[in-house]
């Protein structure tokens, strides 16, 4: 059974990893899945065309969300070449990693702005089309380290943990019209940007871990595909952290 179809979905961030693998999965699921990218105009080709395999509609745009003003033309575009919008997933973000004492104001505010700003942007930007249609799903992606924090990444956890905040306040200002507002926290998620790590060290982390291993961006596809479908129709305002028991 395919539990978006004919949806439209709109993903930031879907060229590699996470991102990736939530628009694949909501394809798969039948569907429309419109995507942005920063960089990679070859990666985003590629992407369209799996996608595609899949029998939907499928577009990538080169936006940067943290931009007020693109954010909405992105929106707006998207809803004029879609017809609707009813699924919005915010997982473009970026690290900056650094000690406090030796980060500078330019590391936070990048982080911020890709990070949280970004969210806001077009979560206001899409908010028209879901009043107007009396429905929609909005999945924040957060991360384990917005809930408990982490030495080294106050810029990001700030971010991450500003995300739950905005999300839940969304839940509240837009649940009576039919619009959830819900977040992902994922934990050690091995994607290609981790494979670039000592093994050794990784191998840690996964110790560490009570399932014993790091998670997948399937995993996390998984947990969108629920909180994009009917199947959620009653969760909002939500923080669900796929992590393994990483925090239990």
């Amino acid at each position: 059974m395919k539990l978006l179809e004919g949806k439209v979905a709109l993903v930031t961030g879907a060229t590699r990893g996470i991102g990736r693998g939530i628009a694949l999965k909501f394809a798969e699921h039948g569907a429309n899945v419109a995507f942005t990218f920063q960089s990679s105009v070859e990666k985003a080709q590629e992407l369209e065309k799996e996608l595609a395999a899949f029998g939907i509609k499928s577009k990538g745009y080169q936006s940067n969300a943290a931009e007020t003003a693109t954010a909405e033309k992105l929106v707006n575009d998207v809803v004029t070449e879609f017809g609707a919008l009813h699924i919005l997933v915010n997982n473009a973000g970026i690290t900056r990693d650094n000690l406090l004492m030796r980060m500078t104001e330019a590391q936070w505010d990048e982080v911020i702005d890709t990070n949280l700003k970004s969210v806001f942007n077009t979560v206001k930007a899409a908010q028209r089309t879901f009043l107007k249609q009396r429905s929609g799903s909005i999945i924040n992606l957060s991360s384990v380290v917005g809930i408990k924090g982490n030495a080294g990444q106050a810029n990001y956890a700030a971010s991450k943990a500003g995300i739950i905040g905005f999300t839940k306040s969304v839940a509240l200002e837009l649940g009576s019209r039919n619009i959830r507002s819900n977040v992902i926290a994922p934990g050690f998620i091995e994607t290609e940007m981790t494979g670039a790590l000592d093994e050794k060290t990784v191998q840690g982390w996964r110790d560490a871990i009570p399932l014993k291993r790091g998670g997948t961006p399937e995993d996390i596809a998984n947990t969108a595909l629920f909180l994009a479908s009917d199947m959620s129709a009653y969760i909002t305002g939500q923080v669900i952290s796929v992590c393994g028991g990483m925090l239990t």
